[in-house]
């Protein structure tokens, strides 16, 4: 059976640097108050207008495709993984397809959030070794930046992320020694409310009465998208941090053990984990638990933050560019976010 191997990776990030400081222009906050929780210490924003997911989706595929030693007409399948697509419809999957002039290929759109790579990839190595696509483009991309409460109100949410995307050409080898090993996959929709974006969307508050702490406007979800929910910040995103932290400090070790576990590997034996760039300390609890080596963990959050599904192979791409990476190192990537979604995918590069 083949195995999947990424055959070339790109990455692209707005020139746009937003730092700490500049956030205090807009809420009550400060440098050293989001450093202390979440490492971050700048992020990127696309242009307002000139920029969009599903354009930054296309610089990263080109940068991939050329590394990859191949053509657009060469691909035979699109993965797109987003939150902030460019339309609520049609996906980026297609938007890219046209963007870059392929072939009438299929285009796949994913909506994991955070775990939005490691879902894709999980997909795309079943068609991989099926010998079903030889040349799958998998596209992660976000524009967080037009969709954040830049306001006190919205501070705990808004610090977090950035804009950004990744893509890589994912192909088979039969090639000894390398290749994805095994991906893991899980959910737990019993706290789905806890980090969300309620509106716009079609649930009529039929969830939220049950689930969000002190929601009593029976108004709030009675259409699609209304001036109240506008006055009230129901369109902008809603998380309860420290619930948040609590669940992926627990998932995330243990995502990272059933991959290497799976395999007959021990942390020791990974020459580089790649976690979802969701918040510093989470990561550096993960790396503790697993008592890793500071080489043994790539981490960009301190500048780009957290950029949801690209936040992995932006890592990626950087990690591999610089040389941390090296052909049969044992790689491991993990991700956990809102759903909960959560998963790892291990691999010999």
């Amino acid at each position: 059976m083949f195995k999947t191997v990424i055959a070339g990776i790109g990455h692209y990030v707005p020139k746009n640097v937003f730092t700490n400081n500049d956030l205090t222009r807009y809420m009550d906050t400060s440098d050293e108050w989001i450093q202390e929780r979440t490492g971050i210490k700048e992020r990127r924003y696309a242009d307002r207008t000139g920029e969009t997911t599903t354009t930054m989706g296309v610089e990263a595929a080109k940068m991939a495709i050329e590394k990859a030693g191949i053509s657009n007409n060469d691909i035979d399948f699109i993965i797109f993984a987003t939150l902030s697509p460019d339309y609520y419809f049609p996906g980026c999957g297609v938007l890219l397809q046209r963007a870059m002039k392929m072939n009438e290929v299929g285009a796949l759109d994913i909506r994991n959030q955070c775990s939005g790579f490691v879902y894709a990839l999980s997909v795309a190595d079943q068609f991989i070794k099926t010998g079903t696509y030889k040349n799958i483009l998998l596209v992660c991309s976000e524009k967080h930046s037009f969709g954040l409460d830049f306001s006190t109100r919205g501070r705990n949410v808004s610090v977090i992320f950035g804009d950004g995307a990744a893509a890589c050409v994912l192909q088979p080898t039969q090639e000894e020694g390398r290749g994805v090993l095994s991906t893991h996959l899980h959910s737990d929709g019993e706290s789905a409310e806890i980090l969300a974006m309620f509106n716009p969307g079609t649930h009529a508050n039929h969830w939220l009465e049950q689930k969000v702490a002190n929601f009593d406007d029976a108004e709030m979800g009675e259409m699609f998208m209304s001036h109240q929910m506008i006055d009230n910040a129901q369109n902008f995103p809603n998380m309860d941090g420290p619930t948040v932290f609590k669940k992926a400090v627990v998932k995330f070790p243990e995502v990272i053990m059933e991959a290497l576990e799976k395999n007959g590997y021990k942390p020791s034996d990974l020459n580089l984990l790649i976690p979802h760039q969701a918040n510093l300390r989470i990561a550096q609890f993960v790396q503790q638990k697993l008592q890793l080596k500071d080489e043994q963990v790539y981490n960009n959050i301190e500048r780009f933050g957290n950029t949801t599904a690209a936040s992995i192979p932006i890592a990626l791409s950087e990690a591999s560019e610089l040389g941390k990476i090296k052909k049969g190192d044992l790689v491991c990537m993990a991700a956990f976010g809102s759903g909960f979604t959560w998963g790892s995918a291990l691999m010999r590069w």
